[in-house]
């Protein structure tokens, strides 16, 4: 037998390094002076910033106060990632015993992984007596929530999570909030404030994310010394969970000076007047909100009160918009009303209630008599949904403050809806007082009480019914319904002895068991079928087909023929078939 090395074959075009050359570039420096503030000018400067907004020291105590914290995950955001090495050597000064852990090539041999997997993640050795740390980034799901699939590849045994956060409830492992300390421009603020709001008897809500909450209090105190008395400010605490196991660290949750007002999920108000309000009172406020929510939040938020005014830290001025809009989701409902098939679209299963939702969701569109589909996507966007045509209206399941696909700048192709829209469209009837309810249990509870609705209110025969988008009738809304009236029979057709087909088909069956197929009707309805369809007629079929022609070869940046073209351009170029390339 020949000693020779079997080579495989090659699959692909021969790739080498100076192909991608231009994908190569310096990366810029770090401008941190719009969370660290200025004044930064050398690496000591820098490392004493770091250390006083990530709230090193305190962490470090927190850590060694749980000597059952072996293996530590530090999230951080996109916004923040190019801290976390100067975040680890800190740390790392504060407690000897830290190791940086490193990912190592996966074998056979190891356990499995908690994901399934039959290969380990990363490296488990646990055999030293040092601490691990590990540095998660580019989460798969909206950086506000706590990554615990990722937490789990590397076996954690707490999340330390860095950044703006929407604390909902983690029961799976504990976690560790801290919000960081960043810097804001106070006179700015009250410049902004004073253009915006020329009238001080105005009531006033001043908000921010978690990362600047430490300021209100201090922002409420200055312009309550400019005139403003109808003032009233927020500070972030956690959620009421039995089993969450969240700490908030270096976070000022007292106000000493000032009253509790009023309290809604993660966020207490407080004024200098001990008067308690309703939410019926704070509709009658406008909103500050230092920084830019996210749609999602800026949408709800838009809900509970007057008006809205967000002022951006980053160019310190008032944010000027697109802001999401909420006719557009009115209209969303009504897409979803008369939609025959539903895609639920789940972004994360470790949110409370997710399933019970999900199983809730699935039982109102069965009772509506719609199809739907289940996809789990971390992050959705426009390439991943456009595969899935024939699902007409998605509904999203996400994080209520980032997690929640608005679609405000018309890019997908599909509605996107939330579980409560999508509520309120498969009503007997369609009413909506305006508000936007994010929270689970509350879409939950409401599902409960329509589905007595929905068998009262089912029409027995199939009555279409009217698109307020469009202006028509649409009969095809429920495929699901018991269709009596609809009796599909196979064609008899003489049997020809020169016939090629194995299995004769009838091209007009738009019912199977007794219900609409959805996938029959989108077939029939596309334009484009291929290289051929089941539904055409005799005489739509082409008696020539296509000539092969030989394909292009190379990358999309540069294929061949362009290739060729450049080094001899008076040559004759090959043929196309009409094709232009655009690399």
């Amino acid at each position: 037998m020949s000693e020779a090395v079997l080579v495989p074959p090659a699959l692909s075009t021969n790739q080498t390094e100076e192909t991608f050359t231009f994908q190569q570039y310096e990366l810029a420096a770090q401008d941190r002076a719009s969370h660290l503030g200025p004044g930064i000018k050398d690496l000591a400067s820098l490392k004493e910033r770091i250390s006083s907004y990530y709230s090193i020291k305190c962490l470090a105590e927190h850590l060694k106060s749980h000597p059952e914290y072996r293996s530590i995950t530090l999230q951080f955001p996109d916004d923040l990632l190019f801290d976390s090495a100067l975040v680890v050597e800190e740390l790392q000064a504060q407690l000897p015993d830290l190791q940086c852990a490193r990912a190592e090539a996966p074998t056979q041999t190891e356990a499995a992984c908690s994901c399934g997997s039959q290969k380990a993640c990363a490296d488990s050795d646990t055999s030293s007596d040092g601490r691990r740390i590990w540095i998660l980034a580019d989460t798969a799901y909206s950086p506000c929530c706590v990554d615990e699939v990722a937490a789990e590849h590397v076996q954690a045994d707490v999340v330390v999570h860095f950044g703006d956060t929407c604390l909902n409830p983690v029961e799976t492992l504990p976690v560790v909030y801290i919000f960081g300390e960043p810097y804001l421009d106070h006179a700015k603020v009250l410049s902004a404030f004073a253009e915006r709001y020329a009238d001080k008897e105005t009531k006033i809500c001043l908000m921010a994310d978690a990362s600047y909450s430490r300021h209100m209090e201090s922002l409420a105190r200055e312009l309550s010394e400019l005139g403003y008395s109808n003032l009233v400010f927020t500070d972030v605490t956690l959620p009421d969970s039995p089993n969450a196991a969240a700490t908030i660290l270096g976070a000022c949750d007292s106000h000493p000076k000032f009253h509790k007002v009023y309290a809604s999920g993660d966020r207490v108000y407080y004024a200098d007047a001990e008067h308690l309000l309703t939410e019926e009172q704070l509709q009658s406020f406008e909103l500050f909100h230092i920084g830019v929510p996210p749609d999602p939040r800026l949408l709800f938020l838009s809900t509970k009160f007057q008006g809205v005014t967000a002022y951006d830290t980053r160019n310190q001025q008032i944010a000027k918009g697109p802001f999401p809009a909420m006719m557009r989701r009115y209209r969303f409902m009504h897409v979803a009303r008369t939609a025959s098939t539903i895609g639920i679209l789940v972004n994360t299963l470790s949110l409370k209630s997710t399933r019970s939702l999900i199983s809730s969701l699935v039982e109102l569109i069965r009772s509506c008599g719609k199809k739907h589909y289940m996809f789990v996507v971390g992050k959705p966007n426009v390439a991943k949904l456009a595969n899935f045509e024939p699902v007409d209206v998605w509904c999203v399941l996400g994080c209520g403050h980032g997690g929640i696909v608005l679609d405000h700048a018309n890019e997908f192709y599909k509605p996107i809806v939330t579980p409560y829209e999508l509520t309120l469209a498969l009503a007997p009837e369609l009413s909506w007082t305006g508000a936007w309810v994010v929270d689970f249990k509350a879409v939950i509870d409401g599902i409960n009480a329509d589905l007595g609705l929905q068998s009262d209110a089912m029409p027995a025969e199939n009555v279409p019914e009217f698109d307020a988008v469009t202006g028509k009738y649409v009969g095809n809304s429920r495929p699901l319904r018991e269709i009596h009236h609809l009796e599909i029979e196979s064609p008899q057709e003489p049997i020809t002895t020169g016939g090629t087909e194995l299995v004769k088909k009838f091209s007009g069956a738009l019912t199977i068991g007794s219900t609409v197929s959805t996938s029959a009707q989108f077939l029939q309805a596309r334009q484009w079928t291929g290289l051929g369809s089941d539904f055409n007629t005799e005489d739509s079929y082409e008696e020539e087909g296509a000539t092969v022609e030989e394909g292009l070869a190379g990358v999309a940046r540069g294929y061949q023929f362009d290739v060729s073209n450049a080094e001899h351009p008076d040559s004759d170029s090959p043929k196309t078939s009409g094709r232009v390339i655009n690399p």
